[in-house]
C-alpha cells in the first residue's frame, strides 16, 4: 500500500513532468496569471472567461502568465470554446497604453476553418498563415505561400489540445497531434524571437472559453534559420491582401 501511495504522489509530481512538460496553471487558481478579474475565473479545474455582449469591452483583453518571458518552447493546452473567438498569445509584448492589452503571435481559435489555429499577429501583421498553409515571410515582409495541405477539422465548441511549437524564426500551430499551419518569418524588424503567453477574451458578441491542463516545456535557445541559405521556395506564390467580403470582418474582429 505505501508503494502505491509513493507513486501516485510521484505521478502527480512536477518533477515526473512527461517529457520535459510543466504545468503552469495549477487547476486550482489564477495563481501566477494577470488578468480583469471580471472576465475570469477557475471553476472545475479550468480557466474560465466570458463576456456578456459588445458594449461589455472596447478593446481585447488578455490573462497574461507571469512566470517570464518565453523564447523557444512547445506549449499544450486544452480548449473549448463558443461565441466570439479566442487565442493563445505567445512571444507576444503588453501595450502599455491600456490594462491587460496583448500584441503578438497568436494561435487563433475560431468557428471558421480557415482562421481555425491560423497565425494571427495580434495589432500587427494580421493574418499571416491560415489553416492549411505554409508561409514563408521574405526579409522584406512579403507574404509567401509555399505549400497548402488539408485544412484541419475540429469542432472548437468541444474539447481539443491546441500545441504551438517555437523554434528560432520556425513557428508550428497544431491541433490534436495535426499540423494546422506552418510560419518562417524572416522580418526581422517585426518578427519576435521571445515573449509572453496570454489567453484572450475577445471584445464584440458575447463568448465564453474553457481552459485546462496547460503545459509548457522549454526548448533549447537559437534555431534562427538564415534567409540567404533558405531561399523561397521556386514555386511559392505571393500572397496578396484581398478586401474582406461583407461580414467577414465581424466575423473575424480583430
Amino acid at each position: 500500500m505505501k508503494r502505491l501511495v509513493f507513486l501516485s504522489l510521484l505521478l502527480l509530481s512536477p518533477a515526473f513532468a512527461q517529457d520535459g512538460f510543466k504545468p503552469i496553471f495549477n487547476g486550482k487558481d489564477l495563481t501566477g496569471w494577470d488578468g480583469n478579474p471580471e472576465l475570469w475565473k477557475v471553476e472545475n479545474g479550468e480557466i474560465v472567461g466570458n463576456t456578456t455582449g459588445p458594449e461589455q469591452l472596447a478593446y481585447n483583453q488578455f490573462l497574461i502568465w507571469r512566470g517570464g518571458k518565453v523564447k523557444n518552447f512547445e506549449l499544450k493546452a486544452k480548449i473549448r470554446q463558443k461565441g466570439n473567438n479566442t487565442g493563445i498569445q505567445y512571444r507576444s509584448s503588453e501595450n502599455t497604453d491600456k490594462k491587460w492589452s496583448i500584441r503578438g503571435y497568436q494561435c487563433d481559435i475560431h468557428p471558421n476553418a480557415p482562421y481555425r489555429a491560423m497565425m494571427y499577429e495580434e495589432g500587427g501583421r494580421g493574418i499571416v498563415s491560415q489553416n492549411g498553409q505554409s508561409v514563408v515571410i521574405d526579409p522584406s515582409g512579403v507574404k509567401w505561400l509555399a505549400t497548402e495541405r488539408d485544412l484541419v477539422e475540429a469542432d472548437v465548441a468541444e474539447w481539443h489540445e491546441y500545441t504551438v511549437i517555437a523554434k528560432g524564426n520556425h513557428l508550428v500551430h497544431q491541433i490534436d497531434g495535426k499540423t494546422t499551419m506552418e510560419l518562417t518569418d524572416f522580418e526581422e524588424a517585426k518578427r519576435s524571437l521571445e515573449g509572453l503567453i496570454a489567453f484572450q477574451i475577445h471584445r464584440g458578441p458575447a463568448m465564453e472559453v474553457h481552459i485546462k491542463d496547460v503545459m509548457l516545456k522549454e526548448l533549447p535557445e537559437g534555431g534562427v534559420i538564415d534567409f540567404t541559405n533558405h531561399p523561397i521556395p521556386s514555386d511559392a506564390q505571393i500572397i496578396e491582401a484581398k478586401t474582406p467580403k461583407k461580414g467577414k470582418k465581424a466575423a473575424k474582429a480583430k
